[in-house]
């Protein structure tokens, strides 16, 4: 769908109130964030809050808008946000990702939805899409305010290679990075600026190998495009995902429960997997016929919005 007068990359529904909202993390960073709400909904009751992370390198226009219109639609106070230094978001230099920042950002989403009177605020959970689900688990982890969390197309964002499908760097390889990350930020020194990775090109090019592709078919097509979203980021921001690691504390977020949703196709299927199984509380693995990696950012025909319905009602 080509992008919408609006800005986004879907059509708003009109039984759907979306409100822009700004707020602060415990960084002073202010972020950017779209409240959905049913329309009409009672304020009078107090609500269970979702809020939503995009994949790394996304906006709030894209799938977290999706799906905090369908959860926004079924009874629930959502929250859609860009990660810091990234979209709306404020943060200088822009573009930088930290895994440490942008699970804190899940945390000061929750602080904003705490804020409304018809917010439970014992009744909060977290959705993160591609690399926010493992933002999100992180903020889990840390978080005990968040009661239940879910992943979709969840991404392995914080090894040596950048490639969630193949994110088996050995300790060589990372020492390897951490070099090149070090070379690089002399050059941003004397530059006086950091430099980006390279972004997402205007059109698609041909020959790409299949995970590519399908990454430009929603970024650079119609499908998904918007011009916030640009496919880079600081080079010198890898150490801090090299340094920060997998989901180390993963037990901590028991009893709490997790959903893990991923696509039979999808290539990154396996890091939900390898979370499932290392998982010590309530884990659950719901793999989606058909679906590929990207099919779970936005197609509401694939995108199991019943069950996730059933596991944040049940968990909230």
């Amino acid at each position: 769908m080509p992008l919408q007068p609006d800005g986004y990359t879907f059509a708003l529904d009109p039984e759907v109130t979306r409100t822009p909202v700004r707020y602060r993390n415990r960084y002073g960073i202010e972020l950017a964030a779209d409240l959905y709400t049913a329309t009409g909904m009672d304020l009078a009751v107090r609500h269970a809050g979702i809020v939503i992370g995009p994949p790394h390198g996304g906006v709030k226009e894209q799938g977290p808008g999706v799906y905090a219109q369908e959860f926004a639609k079924r009874g629930f106070v959502a929250l859609a946000f860009d990660p810091s230094y990234n979209g709306e978001s404020g943060g200088e230099p822009r573009h930088v990702t930290s895994p440490e920042i942008f699970a804190e950002d899940f945390s000061a989403a929750l602080d904003y939805l705490g804020t409304l009177a018809y917010v439970d605020r014992e009744r909060s959970g977290a959705v993160g899409l591609c690399g926010s689900g493992g933002f999100a688990l992180s903020a889990a982890q840390a978080d005990p305010r968040i009661k239940a969390a879910a992943t979709a197309a969840m991404y392995d964002i914080s090894g040596v290679k950048r490639n969630g499908w193949e994110n088996k760097g050995s300790d060589e390889e990372r020492r390897a990075k951490l070099a090149a990350v070090a070379a690089q930020r002399w050059k941003d020194v004397d530059a006086g600026e950091p430099a980006l990775e390279p972004t997402f090109p205007s059109e698609i090019p041909g020959d790409l190998d299949p995970v590519t592709a399908e990454f430009y078919e929603y970024y650079v097509a119609d499908r998904g495009h918007h011009p916030r979203s640009i496919g880079a980021f600081t080079q010198t921001s890898e150490a801090a995902h090299v340094n920060f690691g997998a989901l180390r504390h993963l037990d901590d977020i028991a009893p709490r429960p997790i959903l893990l949703i991923t696509g039979d196709q999808a290539h990154s299927r396996y890091f939900s997997e390898d979370v499932h199984a290392q998982a010590s509380g309530p884990s659950e693995l719901l793999v989606v016929p058909g679906a590929r990696h990207i099919d779970l950012y936005d197609r509401t025909d694939v995108i199991p919005f019943d069950k996730l319905e059933e596991f944040f009602a049940a968990a909230l």
